[in-house]
C-alpha cells in the first residue's frame, strides 16, 4: 500500500519540482530548462519512433536557425534538427556494429552507394593534410550526419512510398511557412530587389539558398496536381501551394534557380521523348566544339551585356549574362579563380574540407576583385558544388561530386525507361527533376553543408535507389529471383 503510495505521488512531485526549479531560473533571466521536456520528447522518439522523427525533420528543416547566423555562440549548428540528426546517428553506428541488416544489402551495393561512401573516405583522408584540421573535422561530421540520417535511415522510412510523398510534404509544409513569412516581408519593402537578399532571414541566409530550395520542390508540387491516387482536395491544396512556392521563387530574385528550372525541363522532355544517349553526349561535344571555337566572339557578346539586376523581372533575366559590370557575377568569377588558383598550389589533397571560406583571401587576382570583395575574405564559399571540393579535396572532390552526379542521372534514366507508367514512375521524375534543379544550381552556389539543401538532397537521391532496386532490370530481376529460390 505504501509502495503504491509512493508511485501515486511521484510523477506529480517530479513535475511540481520542475515547475518551481524553473520558475526561479526564469526569475533569473535563465530559461534553458524550458527545453527539457522537448529533450525527453525527442529522446523518447529516438528510439520508440524514428519515422515520425524523420519526418519532424523533413519539416523542421526549412524552419531551422542556424546558431552562427544568429551569433549564438558561433557555432554553425542548425536548431532544432542538427542535434537532433547527431543523436540519430550515434544510435545509427551503435545500432550498426551490434546487428547485421540495418540497411539493406542491396543499397550497400547499389554504385550510388559506392559514390557516397567513396566521397565519405576521401573526405576523411583529406583531414589529414588540412590546413585547419578542427575545421574539416567539423565539415565531414556535418556530412556523416546528413548522408547517415537522410539517406541511410530514410532508406528504412521509404520502404514504404506513402512515406516518400509524406517527407516531402512535410517539407514543404515547413517551407511555404517561411514563404509566407517572406512575402509578407517583401510586402512591406514594396518586393524591391535589395530587401529580397534578406527578407527570408533568419530562416534561410541567403536569397540564393532560398531561391535554390524552392526550385528543388517545385517540380514535385507540379506533379502533385494531378497525381494519381490523390483526392480532388489535395490536388487543389497542391495546386494552391504550387502558386505559393512557384510566386515565392519569383520574387526571391535568385537567376541561378530560374536557369536551373529550365535546364530540369530539358532534362524532362529528353526523358519524356527518350532522346538516346549517344545524341546528348553528340549535342555536348558539338556545344563544346562550338564554344572553343567561337570562345572570344562568345565572351565579347557577353561583356557588352551592361544590364544590372534589378527591381525590373525582364532587366534581372538579362543580367544573368553580364559579366561585365554586374558585381554578383564578377565576385562568382572571383571566387572560381580563387579556387582554381588554390587547387594548383594543392592539387591532390586541396586545403581540406570547409577550408575555402578561411583560405582563399590571399589567391584573389587584383584583375579579379569586385566592389563587393573583402581583402580578408570574409564573404563566405566558393560558390559552386563543383569547384569548392576541387579547392579543398585536390582532383579526386571534383571528380568524385561529378561521378555522382552522373551515376545518379545514367540510374535515373535507364530506371525512367523501364518502369511502368503510373505513381512511382512520376514520383521518380519528380525526384531526378528536383535534384538535376540542384546540380545545375550547384555550379553557382554550393549549400550541401547545411541542413536546408542536404535534407532533401540525400533523400531523393536515396528515393532513386529505392525505385532502382524495387524496379530492376529484367536480367537481374532473373538472377535475384534464382538467388531468392536456393
Amino acid at each position: 500500500m505504501l509502495a503504491r503510495l509512493k508511485q501515486d505521488w511521484m510523477v506529480p512531485l517530479i513535475c511540481g519540482v520542475f515547475v518551481l526549479a524553473n520558475m526561479l531560473l526564469m526569475a533569473n533571466r535563465a530559461y534553458w530548462l524550458n527545453l527539457l521536456p522537448v529533450a525527453l520528447i525527442i529522446a523518447w522518439a529516438m528510439v520508440a519512433a524514428v519515422d515520425q522523427l524523420l519526418l519532424f525533420i523533413a519539416f523542421a528543416t526549412p524552419l531551422s536557425i542556424n546558431m552562427e547566423e544568429m551569433d549564438l555562440g558561433g557555432i554553425g549548428v542548425s536548431l532544432p534538427t542538427e542535434p537532433i540528426m547527431v543523436g540519430l546517428t550515434l544510435l545509427f553506428l551503435i545500432k550498426l556494429g551490434l546487428e547485421r541488416n540495418v540497411v539493406d544489402k542491396r543499397i550497400w551495393r547499389h554504385p550510388i552507394t559506392y559514390v557516397i561512401l567513396a566521397q565519405l573516405a576521401w573526405m576523411t583522408l583529406c583531414i589529414l593534410p588540412s590546413s585547419m584540421p578542427l575545421v574539416s573535422v567539423k565539415y565531414v561530421l556535418a556530412r556523416l550526419w546528413f548522408v547517415t540520417t537522410m539517406y541511410f535511415m530514410v532508406s528504412r522510412l521509404f520502404q514504404n512510398t506513402r512515406n516518400m510523398h509524406r517527407f516531402m510534404w512535410s517539407y514543404i509544409a515547413g517551407l511555404c511557412i517561411v514563404v509566407i513569412y517572406t512575402l509578407v516581408r517583401h510586402a512591406q519593402n514594396g518586393f524591391e530587389h535589395d530587401p529580397a537578399h534578406w527578407v527570408m532571414t533568419p530562416f534561410f541566409k541567403d536569397h540564393t539558398s532560398y531561391g535554390a530550395i524552392l526550385a528543388f520542390f517545385l517540380p514535385f508540387s507540379l506533379s502533385a496536381v494531378t497525381f494519381p491516387g490523390y483526392s480532388r482536395s489535395g490536388k487543389a491544396m497542391a495546386f494552391l501551394l504550387l502558386v505559393l512556392l512557384a510566386t515565392g521563387l519569383v520574387f526571391s530574385y535568385t537567376r541561378a534557380a530560374w536557369l536551373s528550372l529550365i535546364g530540369a525541363l530539358g532534362l524532362f522532355i529528353v526523358m519524356r521523348f527518350k532522346v538516346p544517349t549517344w545524341v546528348l553526349v553528340l549535342l555536348v561535344m558539338a556545344g563544346g566544339v562550338v564554344y572553343l571555337v567561337e570562345k572570344e566572339q562568345i565572351t565579347i557578346a557577353l561583356e557588352r551585356n551592361r544590364e544590372e539586376s534589378s527591381d525590373d523581372l525582364g532587366e534581372h533575366v538579362k543580367s544573368i549574362s553580364n559579366i561585365s559590370s554586374d558585381a554578383s557575377n564578377l565576385e562568382r568569377i572571383n571566387r572560381w579563380n580563387s579556387a582554381l588558383r588554390m587547387w594548383q598550389e594543392k592539387p591532390v589533397f586541396g586545403w581540406g574540407p570547409g577550408t575555402y571560406m578561411f583560405q582563399y583571401a590571399p589567391f584573389q587576382a587584383a584583375e579579379d576583385r569586385t566592389i563587393i570583395s573583402t581583402n580578408f575574405g570574409a564573404g563566405g564559399n566558393a560558390h559552386s558544388e563543383y569547384l569548392g571540393p576541387l579547392s579543398e579535396q585536390g582532383v579526386f572532390g571534383i571528380l568524385l561530386m561529378i561521378a555522382l552526379v552522373v551515376v545518379t542521372i545514367h540510374h535515373a534514366m535507364a530506371l525512367y525507361k523501364r518502369m511502368p507508367a503510373g505513381a512511382d514512375r512520376r514520383l521518380l521524375v519528380a525526384a531526378i527533376l528536383g535534384l538535376v534543379t540542384y546540380y545545375l544550381h550547384g555550379a553557382l552556389n554550393n549549400f550541401l553543408d547545411l541542413d536546408k539543401a542536404s535534407v532533401p538532397f540525400w533523400a531523393f537521391t536515396m528515393l532513386i535507389v529505392l525505385m532502382d532496386i524495387r524496379y530492376p532490370k529484367p536480367a537481374r530481376a532473373e538472377r535475384l529471383v534464382a538467388e531468392g529460390s536456393r
